[in-house]
C-alpha cells in the first residue's frame, strides 16, 4: 500500500492516513457539494456559496470518521482476544486495521470480522434516528445526517460480501475454519470466492461506463480491480505455503560444509584453506571429527585472533564450537520450519542432522528459494540467487520468512481449534 503518514494513535494503535486518502478527500468533496447544491434545489431551500463545499467537506469527514469508527471496531475487538493491532490506516479505497498474527480460534476471528459491518450498521441506526429528530427542524442538517445514513448502510453491506479482502469475505474463512477444522481451507475458499467477486465487479463496472454510459462504474471497476489484487495475492500466498508444508528440509538442503579431524593443528588447517577456492573454504562450515564421532564446528576467527607462531601448537579440538550450540534442524523437517529457524539463526544458515543426529548438509535461504521455485516451476538465474547468497536476504515476492511464520500462527491456531471443538 505504500508508506502512510502517523498522525496520531487511537487506544494505543497508531493511525495512519495514505496519501491516496487526499485524492478521495478532494474528489469526495466536489460530488457532494454537487448534491447537495441539487437537494436543497430540489427542496427550495438556499445556503451560502462556500456553505455547500463546507458541506462537502464536513460530509467527508464524517465518512471517513465513520470508517475510522469501523476499523476500531476491529481492532478493539482483535485486542479484546489477545491479538495485537499493528495499526489503523485510511486510504484510498476506505480503512484497514492490520493485526499482528492470526486470531486462535475461529469464533474469535468471526467476532473481529464481524466486528466492523455492526459497527457500520450501528451507525446507519444512528443517522437515520438523528434525521428524523432534525428533519423538520433542522433540514440542511438532515440531508447531511441522511446522506451519512446511507453511506455507513452501502459500507456495511459492501463489506459483508463473501469474499477476500472483504469482511464478508473473513466471516466466511472463519465460518469454513470453524466447521473443517483448518484455517488454510478457510483462507483458500474465501480467497477464490474473492477471486470471483472481483471478476464481476470489473465486468459490471465496464458494463455500465462502456453500454450504459455510467461513468461512475469506473468506481466499480476500480474496487474490483483491487479486490483482484488482493485475492490473487493471497492466491499466491496459499501457493507458497504449500510448497512449505509439503517440502522436506532434505530435498532443499545444500553441503556447505567440510570435514576436518580434530587431531590437525591450525598451520595444516591454513594450508588446506589456501588450496582450496574462496568459494569452497571459508565460506563453508568446518565440522570436526574424532574418528567416527563429530564434534561440533571448527571456529574460523582462530586462525585472526592467534599468532601465526601459535598455529603449530594448537589443535583443532581446542577451538571448537560444541555441536549443541550449532543452529540446526532435522532433514524430515518441512520446509516452513527451516524457514522460520533462519529468522533467529545469527549466520542465517542451519546445519541438517538425519535420524541418527549426524551432519547430512546445510540449508540457507538460497535453498529455500531454490526448492520453492522448483516446485512452483520458476527458474532464476544464477547471478540473482548469488546476489541473493551474499546479501542473505529474499528476493521480493518470496518473503519466505514472513510466509512461515503466518504459517506458524496458523498451525497454531488450527491446533487450538480443534483442541477447544475436542472439549466441548
Amino acid at each position: 500500500m505504500g508508506k502512510a503518514w502517523t498522525i496520531g494513535a487511537i487506544c494505543g494503535i497508531p493511525l495512519r492516513v495514505h496519501p491516496s486518502w487526499l485524492l478521495i478527500v478532494g474528489l469526495a468533496t466536489v460530488l457532494f457539494q454537487a448534491q447537495y447544491g441539487q437537494l436543497l434545489q430540489d427542496r427550495q431551500l438556499t445556503a451560502p456559496g462556500p456553505g455547500l463545499w463546507l458541506l462537502g467537506f464536513l460530509t467527508v469527514l464524517l465518512l471517513f470518521g465513520s470508517v475510522l469508527l469501523h476499523e476500531l471496531g476491529h481492532a478493539l475487538v482483535a485486542l479484546r482476544h489477545g491479538v495485537k493491532v499493528r495499526s489503523i490506516t485510511l486510504y484510498l479505497f476506505g480503512g484497514v486495521a492490520t493485526i499482528e498474527k492470526e486470531c486462535r480460534s475461529a469464533l474469535a476471528a468471526l467476532q473481529v470480522a464481524a466486528a466492523g459491518p455492526a459497527v457500520s450498521m450501528a451507525l446507519a441506526l444512528i443517522f437515520f434516528l438523528l434525521v428524523n429528530i432534525s428533519e423538520t427542524t433542522q433540514p440542511i442538517a438532515a440531508l447531511v445526517c441522511q446522506r451519512l445514513m446511507i453511506l455507513n448502510l452501502v459500507l456495511g453491506i459492501f463489506n459483508l460480501m463473501p469474499g477476500l479482502p472483504l469482511d464478508g469475505g473473513l466471516i466466511v474463512k472463519a465460518l469454513v475454519w470453524h466447521f473443517s477444522g483448518s484455517c488454510r481451507r478457510g483462507i483458500q475458499v474465501a480467497a477464490v470466492a474473492g477471486l470471483v467477486l472481483a471478476v464481476m465487479a470489473i465486468g459490471l463496472g465496464l458494463w455500465f461506463v462502456l453500454v450504459l454510459r455510467v461513468p461512475s462504474g469506473l468506481w466499480l471497476a476500480l474496487l474490483g480491480w483491487f479486490g483482484l489484487e488482493a485475492a490473487s495475492t493471497q492466491l499466491q500466498l496459499l501457493r507458497l505455503q504449500d510448497q512449505l508444508l509439503q517440502l522436506r528440509v532434505q530435498q532443499a538442503q545444500g553441503r556447505r560444509y567440510r570435514i576436518l579431524n580434530a587431531q590437525l593443528d591450525l598451520q595444516t588447517v591454513s594450508h588446506q584453506l589456501a588450496q582450496e577456492p574462496t568459494e569452497m573454504g571459508p565460506q563453508d562450515w568446518l565440522l570436526v571429527y574424532d574418528g567416527h564421532r563429530w564434534l561440533g564446528r571448527f571456529q574460523l576467527d582462530a586462525l585472526k585472533t592467534l599468532p601465526v607462531q601459535c598455529w603449530p601448537r594448537e589443535m583443532v579440538s581446542q577451538r571448537l564450537q560444541p555441536r549443541e550450540e550449532i543452529p540446526s534442524i532435522g532433514d524430515s523437517a518441512p520446509l516452513w520450519q527451516a524457514a522460520l529457524a533462519l529468522e533467529h539463526a545469527p549466520e542465517s544458515r542451519l546445519l541438517v542432522l538425519n535420524g541418527a543426529g549426524l551432519p547430512s548438509g546445510t540449508i540457507d535461504r538460497v535453498d529455500l528459494v531454490k526448492a520453492v521455485c522448483r516446485g512452483l516451476g520458476i527458474r532464476l538465474p544464477e547471478p540473482f540467487l548469488g546476489q541473493v547468497q551474499r546479501l542473505g536476504l529474499y528476493p521480493p515476492g518470496l518473503q519466505l520468512g514472513l510466509v512461515a511464520s503466518t504459517m506458524a500462527d496458523n498451525t497454531m491456531a488450527d491446533s487450538e481449534d480443534t483442541d477447544s471443538s475436542f472439549k466441548s
